[in-house]
């Protein structure tokens, strides 16, 4: 079954929950990345996280990566825990 796409400015109404297992560490590089593309090239990627109804993906802009979260625009944060994978 495909994975839902929704709009980063409904990211806000989902439940982010913690994914099965915590990729975030794995995905450091591909979230230093994401930043990158981001901030210098206005690139997008795809980002796949947990919700409460199932995995969702954004086609989004990475503007910065915390300790603990990734932040785009909008102000709108999804947990590093939650990640399932990035793709550019």
């Amino acid at each position: 079954m495909p994975i839902e796409i929704v709009e980063k400015e409904h990211i806000s109404y989902l439940n982010i929950i913690n994914a099965k297992e915590d990729h975030s560490h794995e995905l450091q590089t591909k979230l230093d990345e994401a930043q990158r593309l981001g901030n210098e090239f206005k690139s997008k990627a795809v980002i796949t996280f947990n919700t409460t109804i199932g995995p969702k993906r954004v086609d989004t802009t990475v503007w910065a990566v915390t300790e603990k979260y990734i932040q785009l625009k909008n102000n709108i944060h999804i947990p590093l825990k939650s990640l399932i994978d990035i793709d550019f």
